[in-house]
């Protein structure tokens, strides 16, 4: 019965020594030893290393290549198929991941060909695309598609300065609201200024005449039943943030 040495079976398997060396280790394929102390590998360990290749090619983890082996009841069968269709679903996220960031080098190309007025209205551009490709179909049935048809041209027609004006107000506004989460008074005077500060902001993107008090809190109360608007302000600001936001807005808004 013809045995192999490590070496000679590594040769044969395409294998590296060492890989074989750490497959002893972990006990997944365990040689018996020579005479002299040698790893030796006869048919058995032939037929398991077929095994482990096989399943390896698919991309199985050892872990579960070992209970494969070792296990009577393991369904092998079952448990590719579950493989094959995470496989798939990677191989989905992967096209897409793959076609944004195509997108994003295309649209780098197009970015570095612009000049700085060019610029500045792409950005304003994306920024209205991202909202309605995210909070377009819920805002659009919460307050009609006028009010938002509007809000997107003012975007799209800010200046710079009134842009960065927008984006500074942005970030005050969370400022202001860690400032107010530390008294832990939603009716501070430090909470005071948070709500102020965002009517402000909830003025700019609507229009001053399209601000109420009542429609103020209804979208706080709308923020709370969003996990995007509690991510937005809890990773910012700190967990409770958007509770904290509006408690602060119905204990100063009316």
């Amino acid at each position: 019965m013809e045995r192999y040495s490590v070496s000679q079976l590594a040769k044969a398997a395409g294998l590296s020594v060492r890989t074989l060396r750490y497959y002893d280790e972990i006990g997944l394929l365990v040689p018996q030893r020579a005479a002299n102390g040698y790893r030796s590998y006869g048919p058995e360990e032939m037929h398991r290393l077929q095994h482990i290749l096989l399943l390896r090619s698919c991309g199985l983890p050892l872990a579960d290549i070992a209970e494969a082996l070792v296990t009577p009841t393991f369904d092998l069968e079952s448990h590719l198929r579950g493989h094959l269709l995470a496989l798939r679903r990677q191989a989905t996220e992967l096209a897409q991941t793959i076609r944004v960031t195509q997108q994003a080098l295309n649209g780098l190309e197009e970015f570095k060909n612009m000049n700085d007025e060019q610029r500045f209205e792409k950005l304003k551009q994306e920024a209205v695309e991202r909202f309605e490709e995210e909070y377009g179909e819920e805002s659009r049935a919460l307050y009609g598609d006028e009010v938002i048809d509007e809000a997107n041209e003012r975007m799209r027609s800010m200046s710079k300065l009134a842009w960065d004006a927008k984006e500074e107000l942005e970030q005050r506004i969370k400022e202001a609201l860690v400032t107010a989460m530390a008294t832990g008074d939603p009716a501070s005077p430090a909470a005071r200024m948070c709500a102020e500060m965002h009517a402000q902001w909830i003025r700019v993107h609507w229009g001053e005449g399209a601000y109420t008090p009542e429609a103020h809190r209804a979208l706080a109360d709308g923020y709370l039943a969003d996990p995007r608007f509690i991510a937005y302000y809890d990773d910012a600001c700190g967990e409770g943030a958007t509770q904290f936001l509006r408690d602060i807005i119905h204990a100063n808004v009316h």
